[in-house]
């Protein structure tokens, strides 16, 4: 098994960073591959809500000039996603912003019963909103989110002073446990146990 884990921010070795090193470490230890993947720095376009990848095949966006479909074809194969990003206003980064609009609206249906989780690393405040928003994208996608003892953040400033935070790389530490256990039962339940059934997928809005 295998998760990828996208970091938002554009800092090198940043504290988002280390967030989730710490968090591959742990499910590593049980056994579970992760390939961690800094976008924060590119250039990345926004989404323009043109529609082709709702009717192109494989569902892969129309701009091809920067990374976003080669690291959404890893992230649909995967068995588990991170998404993390430091605090900008209150908000994830702009590059990762844009990196998964695209992401999730040609991904739709895509990562369905994925377990996946969030992480966002922050100097004072800001921070529970940051995983509010990401969180945001992993519940329309339908994936399993694993607990923890709190929201998963960590607090610092300078490179590597999240991990000074005892309480937030707890938390931290046990939110990658319960996804590595999680992971683990759905390979288990295989064959075993169906999936919850799923059906078509029903728009309304407040017009019509």
């Amino acid at each position: 098994m295998n998760v990828v884990a996208i970091n938002g921010s554009p800092r090198k070795d940043g504290n988002t960073a280390a967030a989730l090193r710490l968090m591959a470490d742990e499910l590593e230890k049980q056994g579970i591959g992760v390939e961690i993947i800094q976008i924060g720095h590119l250039p990345i376009h926004g989404c323009i809500a043109c529609g082709h990848c709702q009717t192109s095949e494989g569902n892969w966006c129309v701009f091809t000039d920067d990374i976003v479909n080669e690291v959404s074809a890893k992230m649909r194969a995967a068995d588990g996603l991170i998404l993390a990003s430091p605090t900008y206003f209150a908000g994830v980064t702009g590059s990762l912003k844009s990196f998964l609009d695209r992401v999730f609206m040609s991904g739709w249906g895509k990562f369905r019963l994925k377990v996946a989780t969030s992480v966002a690393a922050v100097r004072r405040a800001g921070g529970v909103d940051v995983v509010h928003q990401l969180n945001d994208f992993l519940e329309l996608a339908e994936t399993v989110i694993p607990p923890s003892q709190y929201w998963t953040l960590a607090f610092g400033m300078e490179k590597g002073e999240v991990l000074q935070d005892g309480e937030g790389t707890q938390t931290l530490r046990k939110n990658a446990r319960a996804m590595a256990w999680l992971m683990k039962l759905i390979e288990a339940g295989k064959g075993k146990v169906p999936l919850p059934e799923d059906e078509p997928r029903e728009i309304t809005n407040f017009i019509h």
